[in-house]
């Protein structure tokens, strides 16, 4: 695939996740829970830190800085890739398009707007309250992690192959 295709899988990517944080912004109540389903509700909060707000106390602008940084990281890794890893190429995408939508958050407000909130009630199980880009972000890194194990069985089971 092409780096049209690509460009515009990342910009539709932050356009879907900041329009879901602006109109959650625009018309979810703050810190008010709103039942969907029985394990589901939306819940509008800020994360003023990464992953499961830690890092919180570092501030905007640093988290900012690390944020660009592991971005073109992971872009270097994306550019890298072996020709022919289409599920890492495509998770590689993912990862940069929901980074760059919590980064826009994270510049911008100083925060990230959350709103997804998974829960169990008679367990009391109650998974992080995330965001569309949270989701691109884990969805991403678990298709490069498939791919990688992918390609680690094939290059064992090529190794059996030439040992007989």
């Amino acid at each position: 695939m092409n780096r049209a295709f690509w460009t515009i899988l990342i910009v539709a990517l932050v356009l879907v996740d900041q329009l879901s944080k602006w109109l959650v912004e625009s018309y979810l109540p703050f810190e008010q829970q709103v039942q969907l389903l029985p394990f589901f509700s939306l819940y509008r909060t800020y994360n003023y830190g990464v992953a499961f707000s830690m890092f919180a106390d570092f501030g905007r602008w640093p988290l900012v800085i690390m944020t660009t940084a592991i971005i073109g990281f992971v872009f270097w890794l994306w550019r890298n890739l072996e020709p022919g890893r289409a599920l890492s190429a495509l998770g590689y995408g993912l990862v940069i398009g929901g980074a760059i939508g919590n980064l826009i958050d994270r510049a911008v407000l100083g925060y990230v707007v959350d709103m997804l909130f998974f829960h169990i009630d008679p367990l009391n199980f109650r998974f992080a309250v995330f965001n569309l880009a949270d989701t691109f972000i884990t969805v991403g890194a678990g298709a490069i992690i498939l791919d990688e194990i992918n390609l680690w069985l094939r290059s064992r089971k090529q190794e059996k192959e030439t040992e007989q």
